[in-house]
């Protein structure tokens, strides 16, 4: 009976030992396989952070390019009312010429029928 009883003792043991290899084993293989998905997900989100980084970049060049062209057509529209402004001068000094002349046409006209 004890012969027996050691020889099932012996068989739970190495029956216990293999159950614990095959769970150190599995063990080793999921930890293995959790660090590889931790390099994968790192790889995505620095691969994200690069895209978002690269159209930022992008947003902020073509924003400048915008302030840019905003500030030109800003300057092109004052320089358009100062010109306008001058030309508004120039014809109210015409007209006041084209008076003045019209006037003194109409003098001239006068001095000639008398």
């Amino acid at each position: 009976q004890l012969h027996l009883t050691t020889s099932e003792k012996n068989e739970l043991t190495r029956s216990l030992e293999m159950v614990q290899n095959q769970l150190q084993e599995k063990e080793s293989e999921i930890k293995r396989e959790i660090s590889e998905y931790k390099d994968r997900l790192l790889q995505a989100e620095k691969e994200h952070q690069d895209a978002l980084t690269e159209a930022n970049r992008k947003n902020e060049v073509e924003i400048e390019a915008c302030h840019e062209k905003i500030s030109s057509l800003e300057h092109s529209i004052r320089s358009q009312r100062l010109e306008i402004e001058h030309l508004k001068s120039n014809k109210e000094q015409l007209n006041n010429s084209l008076k003045e002349a019209n006037q003194a046409l109409g003098e001239l006209l006068k001095t000639k029928v008398r």
